[in-house]
């Protein structure tokens, strides 16, 4: 047996040759791949906060916009796993490349309907069902791209960093998209007429920024993937044969399962909540909408520094950290509806992205090293499955929901929500005993 643990007590400073995170921006594909990863993640920021924005000023309407959301996020949760399969299948950066085009066209098509004054809501309808086709392949794609490009070993590391930047641009974007808004001006009134002017950059930038990461993608030069053990199965037989697997691992299979509930009952109706908050409350607005989504981006990048810091920090187990985590976050969401200035806000936002940031580099990078290399687009795309198809879906229906209930009741409904499910998980199921030990060899 190997001799153990001579090297692990040392720590390299960064920028130092032991340091993992300087012989990753050493190679030139990582570099590529994280540079054109993060332009587009910004881009996606400013959509983040148009497309909500938009429909709200051409209808005034939650329910539009929760039919917005439903229309993105439907096609999105029903291809999603197919998405993976074909991941698996195919190389993830063909089938990245593609959807980046396709999102370039979509957003620019929107971005000059906007700037133009001739959208109608109808053309909302039929671009965000385009966004939400695409997005189904493009999200496995680009989170099974990281094991196409750097080692296993450099995993850990290379997520560390690239999470970080997705909390930089989340941080950034919303800020600096609330700003172009207000002041181009937001189109005011019934219907989107030519004062959009903010709007329709935001839409601009973000086809931009696919067509700039679309070019960095063509410089990266992926890993050499191990033959296949079998002949290709049929897709739906490929989505059958990963959630097969994903639900004999039992511990796999509660997480995913706790996830989904968080997923319908919390994280849905916050999607719709907030934007609704900052149009309806007078002392409000765009920029403060923006800056309450930055500060979440803001409060999750110091959430993953600090995990970085402190990586063997747990209450226990992961799983039973996580559950805690969860716990105070329900309890910050529960004052949100009853906010009336922009710091009470972002003040809240930058404690509960500040939580979730902790423990966020550790789960993705847990799934990446318990899951078998062929499996793994379908892994990725069950776990995004479950936030971005899910949580939107959830979205659609609060929408309607809020035809007779208040924000104040909302949020607190959800907070409450989020804490019980916690308690639950932890009396009732195993995920208490979810750890950040490889798997075993059989299960």
């Amino acid at each position: 047996m190997a001799p153990m643990n001579r090297e692990t007590h040392t720590s390299p400073l960064p920028g130092q040759p032991g340091d993992p995170r300087a012989a990753l921006f050493q190679d030139r594909n990582f570099r590529w791949m994280t540079g054109g990863s993060a332009l587009s993640m910004l881009g996606d920021q400013f959509t983040l906060i148009a497309l909500p924005w938009l429909v709200l000023q051409m209808t005034g309407d939650t329910l539009v916009l929760g039919t917005v959301l439903a229309l993105v996020s439907v096609p999105r949760a029903l291809f999603i796993l197919i998405g993976g399969a074909l991941v698996d299948r195919h190389s993830p950066k063909q089938v990245l490349m593609v959807t980046k085009y396709v999102n370039l066209v979509l957003l620019g098509v929107l971005a000059a309907l906007v700037l133009a004054g001739g959208l109608a809501l109808w053309m909302v309808y039929a671009l965000s069902l385009g966004i939400g086709l695409a997005t189904a392949f493009s999200i496995p794609a680009g989170t099974a791209m990281m094991p196409h490009v750097v080692a296993r070993h450099q995993l850990q590391a290379a997520n560390g960093i690239s999470l970080g930047l997705r909390q930089l641009t989340m941080f950034l974007g919303p800020l600096l998209a609330g700003l172009l808004i207000a002041l181009f001006g937001d189109g005011g009134g019934t219907a989107v007429r030519a004062n959009a002017t903010g709007i329709g950059i935001a839409f601009a930038l973000d086809a931009l920024s696919f067509a700039l990461s679309a070019w960095t993608l063509a410089q990266v030069r992926t890993r050499e993937a191990p033959p296949p053990a079998a002949a290709p199965q049929a897709v739906l037989a490929s989505v059958g044969q990963g959630l097969a697997h994903f639900w004999r691992d039992s511990e796999l299979r509660t997480c995913f399962l706790y996830w989904s509930a968080v997923a319908l009952f919390i994280m849905g109706p916050i999607h719709i909540a907030v934007p609704v908050l900052a149009s309806s409350t007078p002392q409000l607005g765009a920029a403060a909408f923006g800056t309450m989504l930055g500060a979440h981006g803001a409060g999750t990048l110091l959430g993953m520094v600090a995990s970085g810091m402190a990586p063997r920090l747990r209450i226990g187990s992961l799983g039973t950290t996580i559950l805690a985590f969860d716990a105070v976050i329900g309890m910050l969401f529960v004052p949100m509806g009853l906010i009336t200035a922009v710091w009470q806000g972002s003040a809240l936002m930058l404690a509960i992205g500040l939580l979730g940031g902790f423990m966020q580099v550790r789960v993705f990078t847990w799934i990446q090293q318990r899951v078998p290399p062929a499996l793994l687009g379908r892994a990725m795309s069950l776990f995004m499955f479950i936030f971005m198809g899910l949580a939107p879906i959830s979205a659609a229906v609060t929408g309607w929901v809020m035809k007779s209930v208040t924000l104040a009741q909302l949020f607190a409904a959800s907070g409450g929500t989020l804490v019980v499910l916690a308690a639950l998980a932890l009396a009732l199921t195993p995920m208490r005993r979810v750890t950040d030990a490889p798997p075993a060899a059989a299960r």
